[in-house]
């Protein structure tokens, strides 16, 4: 008999990556809502998002045996509370939540890990003083509790930005504050943080370093990772990193410092029956990690580099922990021992696109690299600043998947990439 496997917001490409798991004969996968609606909606409803998802899994004839979130808020929230009303195996909302906003997270973090935590402190963007509010020096980071990627994100470092960038954020945080605050109703949020809600605002401490990244997961209260990214970027880099690598090529000794660390979060918040991927800042000069965030998920984001390394999607993870089975991976069953997500960046200047790639020309790159996988995620005509989710330092006009057998490999292969992919953008003046 087959087992009924729900992905909020499923493409094609993890459908795809999903044909690798273990018992995917004996699956049938379904997508619930759209990447369009859960994903990339300018103005979401968080309640009526999970209104249509409850909607769906209702009306659905069969069973409903596994519900997994592959994505940020609102579908990381989401997910678990579909997951109690259909007995599945799945984390508290509440221990959810305290991942999600930014600032109580901080707060937690504070508690029980505080010498990887940066400085840091909330703001309401609405006050009559926000400034009054920032007890950091410059320079430092400004951002809402929730957001996407590195929407609304500052580097402040005067008063005049700050004010600049408030105006700013009052125009734009309810485009997911509003939502946020629709799902932290659900639950009891405590003295310390109801003041500050979906709507409000971190300053942190700058930091610098390498990013890596343990995703693992608990089950039945046992911690384990089984596999940690890092995200190198080239010296002249216009983004604030370049790719996603897999498998890290970050210290031993720094693999094991965050792996402790995200153990000793999760477990302080209760976090059980559930994925995540703990995003941290190695400082290699004063040997110094920091935390930057908790995703309470697997990531999509790292799911085709896992297939390329270990032969198998990190979604079986997230479905063994549905099925309430204990999780494992393949390991080092696919086609290289190094994969990269990277980004096809362009200067944060606006434009018109004029022309992408060609398929010959995609064609004739995958021949010379053969495990070259191309996304281009802009078209003729498009004008950058109307993509969805960029963050504030460059835009993405795609993506590329690329193998190799070294770290080194891996970013001359990236830059081979960059130089044979051609796009014209013309600018245009603001």
């Amino acid at each position: 008999m087959k087992r009924h496997v729900f992905v909020i917001a499923l493409e094609d490409k993890q459908k795809k990556s999903m044909q690798t798991l273990r018992e995917q004969k004996n699956l049938d996968i379904h997508g619930v809502l759209d990447v369009k609606s859960a994903v990339e909606a300018e103005k979401i409803s968080f309640n009526h998002l999970l209104s249509l998802a409850k909607e769906h899994l209702d009306a659905y004839p069969g069973t409903v045996d596994a519900i997994i979130a592959q994505w940020d808020f609102p579908t990381s929230v989401i997910v678990p509370i579909l997951c109690q009303q259909y007995q599945i195996p799945s984390p508290s909302i509440t221990s959810v939540l305290k991942c999600e906003h930014k600032y109580w997270s901080r707060i937690e973090q504070q508690k029980v890990v505080p010498e990887v935590v940066p400085k840091f402190c909330g703001i309401d963007p609405f006050a009559d003083d926000p400034l009054s509010q920032v007890t950091l020096d410059y320079p430092f980071w400004l951002k809402p509790v929730k957001a996407f990627s590195s929407h609304l994100g500052f580097k402040i470092e005067t008063s005049a930005q700050f004010e600049e960038a408030i105006k700013e954020i009052r125009a734009g945080i309810r485009q997911l504050g509003d939502a946020f605050n629709e799902a932290l109703s659900y639950i009891n949020v405590p003295d310390e943080i109801a003041h500050l809600d979906g709507n409000a605002c971190i300053a942190e401490e700058i930091i610098s370093g390498v990013q890596g990244a343990p995703e693992g997961s608990v089950f039945n209260g046992e911690f384990n990772v089984h596999g940690i990214i890092s995200q190198p970027k080239a010296k002249n880099s216009i983004s604030l990193f370049d790719r996603l690598e897999y498998p890290s090529n970050l210290p031993e000794h720094v693999h094991h410092k965050m792996v402790e660390t995200a153990k000793t979060f999760l477990t302080h918040i209760g976090y059980n029956n559930g994925c995540f991927n703990v995003e941290f800042m190695w400082d290699e000069a004063r040997e110094k990690l920091w935390l930057i965030e908790v995703n309470t998920r697997i990531s999509q984001s790292h799911s085709e580099i896992f297939v390329m390394v270990d032969g198998m999607s990190n979604h079986e993870i997230a479905l063994d922990i549905a099925l309430g089975q204990r999780p494992s991976l393949l390991n080092r069953q696919g086609v290289a021992p190094i994969a990269a997500k990277c980004f096809i960046p362009f200067a944060h200047q606006d434009g018109v696109v004029k022309r992408i790639p060609s398929d010959a020309e995609i064609a004739a790159l995958r021949k010379r690299l053969p495990h070259t996988e191309v996304v281009i995620d802009v078209a003729p005509g498009q004008q950058l600043s109307h993509l969805m989710h960029q963050d504030s330092f460059c835009y993405r006009l795609g993506t590329l998947y690329v193998t190799g057998n070294t770290h080194e490999e891996i970013e001359q292969n990236y830059q081979f990439c960059l130089d044979v992919l051609n796009f014209d953008i013309e600018p245009i003046d603001t």
